[in-house]
């Protein structure tokens, strides 16, 4: 039905917010199918990138599942950087490392941290305070991989501090060790 109305749109005049419409819903039933080919195919089909990127953004804004959301932030940071305000750009790129931090989290545990996926430094203080230790290591080592050279609104030395803050709460006691006597 996609491909008829995508056809229709091509013989008939549409207007700008039905084709964006009609687009963004084929965009996201291909994304939730999981056939990022397609997608891809869809995208890359529309010739005119004012809607192509507001299609983009729009599909991203509903916050389908992890892997649509990982695709979107990649294609909006690659084909529309330029074209996106240093605010979007930041919420996008961290969106973006959000869902690969996501993505490296056991599947099932993956719907827990989902609504951070945004929010990478808030999602690696969560796991902290869940006391998720191997996740976590295996999330500093994915965001030090993804920050070198980008901006995204937080830093390495952000996450040093982030950690740093934790280590030592672990090792503050609440009360004073008595030495036992013999």
């Amino acid at each position: 039905d996609y491909e008829l109305c995508e056809e229709w749109g091509r013989l008939y005049p549409v207007p700008r917010e039905d084709l964006i419409n009609l687009h963004r819903e084929h965009l996201l039933h291909l994304l939730e199918m999981g056939d990022m080919e397609k997608a891809l195919q869809l995208l890359q089909r529309i010739e005119d990138p004012g809607i192509c990127l507001a299609i983009s953004e729009q599909s991203l804004d509903q916050r389908p599942n992890l892997a649509a959301c990982h695709f979107l932030a990649d294609y909006l940071t690659v084909h529309f950087n330029a074209s996106l305000t240093t605010a979007r750009r930041n919420d996008i790129q961290a969106l973006y490392i959000g869902s690969k931090v996501l993505l490296t989290l056991p599947e099932l545990s993956r719907v827990n941290y989902f609504h951070l996926s945004s929010r990478p430094l808030l999602m690696l203080e969560q796991l902290l305070m869940n006391m998720k230790v191997d996740w976590v290591a295996v999330a500093v080592q994915t965001l030090h991989q993804l920050l070198a050279g980008q901006e995204v609104g937080f830093t390495v030395e952000d996450i040093d501090s982030l950690l740093s803050k934790y280590a030592e709460k672990a090792l503050n006691f609440p009360f004073t060790l008595k030495e036992k006597r013999s």
